[in-house]
């Protein structure tokens, strides 16, 4: 696995970004390239605390404005873009909810509210920050700054040394580091596709990487800093396949033929029907056995990482078997 982390800043700043092979790519807008993959994390469980009822609401008191920004990092330049503010009540609902009293989308922001309590919270992708603040009856209202503390990662993958995986056969699910008392961990995002910028609080995430929907399964932990864009490339060890059934080498393959796919252990990894069924498989040995007009062949090969070949079982009458007979079916000869 490749990882390369450039800087993540503002949108007055660019974002450059080196990836394994060294070579400085164009200067991008890092926002612009942020799409909606979900929505903004959940705003933790907050109600233990007292909250100073505004009951001068009922009194005619004027609404003061209180302007808010958010920062990637403590010593970062304000997010001008992709930020999702939300005022809450802090008194919980009927429904044992915070009511949510305003919204705003974009960068910095204000909002006109009266003296009291609130909760404020603004979230940047999956990455967010929440506080509590006071705003008195009397006196100025202070700025608020709130520090995100987040960076964003963007994944990618590669069979064997350095095979370029269409996009439409990648997918990733980045789950939290820790497991829970059940060995499972909770899930962050699901469905993630390749080269997507993914916004999150700093840490360590555990990331999934399926190619194909069979068994190239990879995992690895990857570390998210604050104010930066890591790229991961992950190795997959997997080769994409094509199955046929054919009279002769390199011959037209045969309709209607039904598949099975096991592993050395015998373990039934796929199943399929079709003159030339496509599956990507993880590296190691593996029989292939074709069903067609009520006979069986079969075939042993070796998935090589990186290498996508063809797969082609010979029909062959000598060495085909029939239903009954296919528990001591012997190899179709090649």
């Amino acid at each position: 696995m490749r990882i390369t982390a450039g800087q993540f800043l503002g949108v007055l700043a660019a974002l450059v970004f080196v990836p394994a092979g060294g070579h400085a790519q164009d200067l991008v807008d890092p926002f612009k390239s942020f799409p909606a993959v979900a929505s903004p994390q959940k705003m933790p469980k907050l109600n233990s605390f007292n909250p100073l009822v505004p009951e001068a609401v009922t009194q005619g008191v004027t609404a003061k404005d209180i302007q808010l920004e958010a920062l990637l990092t403590e010593k970062g330049k304000p997010v001008e873009q992709g930020l999702t503010w939300r005022v809450f009540s802090p008194i919980p609902g009927s429904d044992g909810k915070l009511p949510l009293l305003a919204t705003s989308e974009g960068g910095s922001t204000a909002f006109q509210l009266v003296p009291g309590e609130y909760f404020v919270n603004v979230a940047f992708g999956r990455a967010g920050a929440t506080r509590k603040i006071r705003i008195a009856e009397a006196g100025p209202v202070d700025k608020q700054v709130l520090v995100l503390d987040a960076g964003g990662v963007m994944l990618n993958a590669v069979s064997g040394s350095d095979v370029r995986i269409p996009p439409g056969e990648l997918s990733f699910s980045i789950f939290s580091a820790d497991e829970k008392e059940d060995g499972e961990r909770a899930l962050v995002v699901a469905d993630v596709k390749p080269n997507t910028v993914i916004r999150l609080n700093t840490g360590t995430y555990h990331v999934v990487s399926n190619y194909g929907s069979v068994n190239a399964v990879i995992r690895a932990d990857i570390q998210v800093e604050a104010g930066k864009l890591t790229e991961a490339t992950i190795q997959h060890r997997a080769a994409k396949l094509t199955l046929k059934l054919v009279s002769e080498p390199g011959g037209e393959a045969i309709a209607d033929t039904a598949w099975s796919i096991l592993t050395s252990s015998g373990d039934v990894v796929s199943e399929s029907v079709g003159a030339f069924p496509t599956l990507v498989l993880a590296e190691g040995g593996y029989t292939a056995i074709a069903r067609n007009n009520e006979k069986i062949f079969q075939r042993d090969f070796t998935v090589k990482a990186g290498v996508n070949t063809d797969v082609e079982v010979l029909l062959n009458d000598k060495g085909a078997q029939s239903p009954d007979s296919a528990s001591g079916a012997s190899d179709a000869q090649d």
